[in-house]
Order: structure tokens, then C-alpha cells, then sequence
């Protein structure tokens, strides 16, 4: 038996990947575009290992998915490849509804050829996993109760609206089809692996670097923190025992407002990395123009993957974020190469193709 992971050299990817094989000798086959977000430095320690099967390619070439459905028979279909960024989805479209909508529209026909054929036995203990965001819930008022997967979708960026689409063709392929899928929409993650373009990287990379740690508006824009290890453990739960035609949302019962955040990666940078003129990183906080749009909140009510699957997470935020800038603090060598895009060399060199 095998899987096969979509867009699994990204951040929660890879972050499935590396914890998938660490605790189990099933086989994952891996696609990837390698676009600017994914990086094979994150799976630099599965080089070799006959269980990690990587395939340089596009979701929507619908061939290629048909072959390597075909020729590594998976059991399921574990769908992360997604373009995720609110900014480069204001200032750019149309590659989130070419990748979002499009790709997974071609993705789920050929899994659907694949899983019609299937013996059985194979059809049924089949199941697409699709993994999805919060934000295609819109946002709540300060005193409104968190996202549940029964609330209505209300996506207010591209990026949002082209992750509503894709979950809402992953529940139609069930209704109309059958296939036998299962989706869960998560909370912002956070911890390894994660491209500096995003908030708690970003104020990392930036207070080691000197630089100013740019804080939208008012900084009180409140998100619900998972960390990334433990949003993989729930997503081998819902593998393991969801129901096919069910939503999940994951969440970490962290909410907190931006600002604060960025204060607590400030005063552990201050214990663990402190500046060399002995003055605090919050010196470096700066407040920018608020983004196109910006939601002001969101949080995930957790109970049903608790009450149903009996998970929860076991990280807090405190811990989490803890290992989190330690992590970025242990591996420069990582930061750099994203940084500098040395990374997309080795892509070019070992492909013969740039990266996209």
C-alpha cells in the first residue's frame, strides 16, 4: 500500500511527509511543482530512502496524475498543493484559480477514473483527503463563536475564494460521484519548514536580520495558531477514521491577535538569540498600512474532531511557538538558502528546468 501526496515539499507537506515516515514504512509518493514555496531542502533527510518516492509535476497535468495513480495503486490521495498566500493573491489571481480551482478540478477527474476501476474491496476502503483553510469561512466579530463546519462560506480574498471552490468541487465529486472524500479546513499553521513570507517566520528572520517586523494596521487582526505537527497528526486521524463525505476543521484553541504574537517571538529572541547592543527586538515593531480587505478574525471551533475522533492538539501556543523559533534558530543554513534561492539552483540543476 502507498500514498499519494500533492504538494507535499511545502510547509504542512513536508511537515506530513517527514511525520508520516517517521512513524510508519508505508510508502508516500510525492508530487510537487516545486513552485517558490516548495523546497526539497525540507526533505533533505529522506534523500535515499526507498520509502519517499518524489515526482517533479503539476496537479493539473492530469497524464501524469493518471500514471502514477496507475503505475503506485495508493490507498489514498492526500491533497496539500495549494497557492496559500492572501498577499500574492491580491497582487496576482489567477495562479491561485489555475492551481486551486483548476488543478484540483483535474486532479479529482483523474482520481475519480483511478477509483471507479478499483476491485471492490479497494473502492471502498478508498479515500481522497483534501486539506483546506479556515478562511473560506470570511471572518467573525470580536464576540461571534468560532468557525464551525456547518457555517456558510464567505471567502473575502482571492486566495480564500479559490480554496471555497476547491472544497466546494471536492463535495460535489462525493454527491454526484461517490468518491469516497474527506476534507478538513484548518487554523494558521505554524513551526518548521515555514517559507519566510508568512507572519511568525517572517518577524524571525527579520529581528535576526536587523530588519524592521512589519505589523499590519493595528496589529489586533486575531487567528487561531496550530502547530504544524500537530495539524499532521490530525490529518492521519481523519485518514485513519473520518467518514467519507465529512468536513473537520482543526484548529489549535489559540487565538490570539497578531501584535501579540509578534511581541512573544520578540521576547523569546530576547532570552535566546539577545541583540548584541542588549536592547529589546520589540524596538523593531513597525506598523504598516493594512492589507486589501484584511479579515479580522478567525477561529475554529475543534469539537467535532475531538468528540468524533478523539484528537486534540498537544501542543499549546506557548510550547509551540517555543520550538517553533528555535528551530529557525538551529537552522540558518536553511533560512539562507531560502532567502538567497540558492535552493531553486539545485531544482534547476537536478531537473534541468528552473523553478517556477
Amino acid at each position: 500500500m502507498s500514498l499519494l501526496v500533492t504538494g507535499g515539499a511545502g510547509f504542512i507537506g513536508s511537515n506530513f511527509v517527514l511525520d508520516w515516515l517517521a512513524q510508519s514504512d508505508e510508502p508516500i509518493i510525492n508530487l510537487d511543482k516545486l513552485t517558490y514555496a516548495g523546497n526539497l531542502d525540507n526533505l533533505a533527510n529522506l534523500r535515499g530512502d526507498s520509502r519517499h518516492h518524489f515526482v517533479r509535476g503539476d496537479i493539473g497535468d492530469r497524464a501524469l496524475v493518471e500514471r502514477l495513480l496507475a503505475e503506485h495503486r495508493p490507498r489514498a490521495v492526500l491533497h496539500f498543493a495549494a497557492e496559500s498566500h492572501v498577499d500574492r493573491s491580491i497582487h496576482g489571481p489567477e495562479d491561485f484559480i489555475q492551481t486551486n480551482v483548476v488543478g484540483t478540478f483535474r486532479l479529482l477527474e483523474a482520481v475519480r477514473g483511478y477509483w471507479a476501476a478499483l476491485p471492490e474491496a479497494e473502492k471502498t476502503a478508498f479515500r481522497f483527503l483534501h486539506i483546506s483553510t479556515d478562511e473560506v469561512y470570511g471572518t467573525l466579530g470580536p464576540n461571534d463563536p468560532p468557525f464551525a463546519e456547518t457555517n456558510r462560506y464567505e471567502p473575502n480574498s482571492p486566495y480564500s475564494a479559490s480554496k471555497a471552490a476547491s472544497d466546494h468541487l471536492v463535495r460535489a465529486w462525493h454527491h454526484t460521484y461517490g468518491l469516497p472524500v474527506l476534507t478538513t479546513n484548518c487554523s494558521n499553521n505554524y513551526g518548521p519548514y515555514h517559507f519566510p513570507e508568512k507572519l511568525i517566520p517572517l518577524m524571525i528572520v527579520n529581528a535576526l536580520a536587523g530588519q524592521p517586523l512589519p505589523v499590519y494596521g493595528d496589529g489586533q487582526q486575531v487567528r487561531d495558531w496550530l502547530y504544524v505537527r500537530d495539524h499532521c497528526s490530525a490529518i492521519r486521524r481523519v485518514l485513519q477514521a473520518g467518514q467519507p463525505g465529512h468536513t473537520y476543521n482543526i484548529g489549535g484553541w489559540n487565538e490570539k491577535p497578531n501584535l501579540e504574537i509578534v511581541r512573544t517571538i520578540c521576547a523569546l529572541l530576547d532570552e535566546l538569540r539577545p541583540r548584541a547592543d542588549g536592547r529589546s527586538y520589540r524596538e523593531q515593531i513597525t506598523h504598516v498600512p493594512d492589507r486589501p480587505g484584511h479579515d479580522r478574525r478567525y477561529a475554529i471551533d475543534a469539537r467535532k474532531i475531538e468528540r468524533e475522533l478523539g484528537w486534540k492538539p498537544a501542543e499549546t501556543f506557548e510550547t509551540g511557538i517555543r520550538k517553533t523559533v528555535q528551530w529557525y534558530l538551529d537552522h540558518p543554513d536553511w533560512v539562507q538558502r531560502v532567502q538567497s534561492g540558492a535552493y531553486r539552483a539545485w531544482v534547476q540543476k537536478q531537473y534541468g528546468v528552473a523553478a517556477a
